[in-house]
């Protein structure tokens, strides 16, 4: 017997059939940048406004507002009824046909914003070849990864108000930076301008203060998966990151996805998690399967220049969720973890620049250009699929720095 598909136009077979309907937030182009935020679910090429379509369903008051994050605190049994609901509408024509088709609009006619309000982000270091390719750039006469690393999901807590939505410009930064040849750090724009493609998390149902969230409690919590760019400035990190982690290099801006796939439309690319050794202490300990099938790729200018997969990635969310909340820090509804970078064990299968250049020592090249990190200009799109699934794409461009300031302007300066 065959899937149920779609009625909508252009949706039956694609990567936003039933069986994927991510949500997102948006507008009309026709209305203007003042155009009122709602809530909408992705149809193949088109949006369905949820809270205009299920105006008369018992939860329309959960997907009314301007954002995600009131549906999403709701819970799962709300977020299993509005699925079963949106399926049902969009496979049966004859039942819909007057109170979802004239709710339709074309992706083309849509501004889309940031989906959710982003309450704190965190991001985790989770894949095992990207932190063995570190470690072999930085230390190479020691032992790749840190002692600490097969024990518990590294991770680092980032700067929730620099999260931006796929579309938006990057400018790239500046700080201090101190080659190993130099006698002092300088300040100035980062040369070396990094991405990093990622797997995001965004916490749906809260914690209380104090309370551990459990391995088997990862779908109580978690509504859904995006996309994202942790953009990185290496050699403002490389000066900055001892003995604390990223700060600066890392807080200018991070990109996600603006759909947000549920957590619920992944359940058919579940799959165990590589061997882990030694094995995790109790409250790491997952049910298998436990990882997720992804398939990313990173274009640069229109050229995909890697493809990383996400199932080889060591530490899976739910064991990320727990340690996150293992010494009792609560969650919040628009809480964001995210994976670190997704690599592979193969040169062509590696989520950043640094991998890909070898710590800048080998180019790659786009449009016959031999490049290392990022030039002012340059358009990053990560994708990814999941089984017949297409997840929305993360995209920004690289914008020149901002000209500095003159020194004290506007500071007790006379009339």
């Amino acid at each position: 017997m065959s899937a149920p598909t779609t009625w909508v136009p252009g949706g039956a077979g694609s990567g936003y059939d039933v069986d994927h309907l991510p949500y997102g937030v948006f507008g009309l182009r026709a209305e203007g940048p003042s155009s009122r935020r709602r809530i909408g679910v992705r149809i193949g090429d088109h949006v369905l406004d949820l809270a205009a379509a299920a105006r008369h369903e018992p939860f329309a008051h959960r997907v009314s507002g301007e954002t995600l994050n009131p549906f999403m605190a709701a819970g799962r049994s709300t977020w299993d009824e509005v699925r079963r609901w949106l399926q049902a509408a969009l496979v049966d024509h004859d039942a819909a046909a007057q109170h979802v088709s004239e709710h339709l609009h074309r992706i083309e006619d849509v501004a889309l914003h940031l989906p959710f309000e982003v309450a704190d982000y965190v991001d985790f270091y989770a894949s095992v070849d990207h932190a063995s390719n570190v470690g072999r750039l930085f230390r190479p006469d020691a032992e790749p990864l840190l002692p600490n690393w097969r024990h518990l999901p590294v991770g680092y807590h980032g700067r929730a108000g620099t999260v931006v939505v796929s579309g938006t410009d990057v400018v790239r930064p500046v700080g201090q930076r101190k080659g190993p040849d130099d006698a002092e750090p300088a300040f100035g724009p980062s040369a070396r301008l990094d991405i990093e493609a990622e797997v995001g998390f965004v916490v749906g149902t809260p914690s209380r203060l104090g309370d551990t969230v459990p391995t088997s409690a990862f779908a109580d919590h978690v509504f859904g998966v995006v996309l994202l760019n942790d953009w990185s400035a290496r050699d403002i990190q490389a000066w900055e990151y001892v003995p604390l982690g990223p700060f600066l290099g890392k807080s200018f801006a991070t990109s996600v996805a603006a759909w947000v796939t549920p957590l619920a439309a992944l359940e058919p690319v579940r799959v165990p998690l590589p061997g882990q050794d030694p094995p995790p202490l109790p409250y790491l300990q997952v049910q298998e399967p436990a990882g997720y099938d992804l398939a990313l790729e990173v274009e640069v200018d229109g050229e995909v220049v890697t493809r990383p997969p996400y199932r080889t990635t060591y530490w899976g969310p739910a064991q990320m969720l727990a340690h996150l909340t293992g010494n009792g820090a609560s969650l919040r509804t628009g809480d964001l973890f995210a994976s670190g970078t997704v690599s592979g064990p193969e040169r062509d299968q590696v989520g950043s620049f640094l991998e890909l250049s070898w710590g800048g020592r080998e180019p790659w090249t786009v449009g016959g250009e031999e490049r290392t990190f990022l030039r002012d200009g340059d358009e990053v799109v990560i994708r990814a699929t999941a089984g017949t699934l297409t997840l929305g794409e993360v995209r920004g461009r690289i914008l020149p720095p901002v000209p500095p300031r003159p020194r004290f302007e506007g500071f007790g300066s006379e009339s």
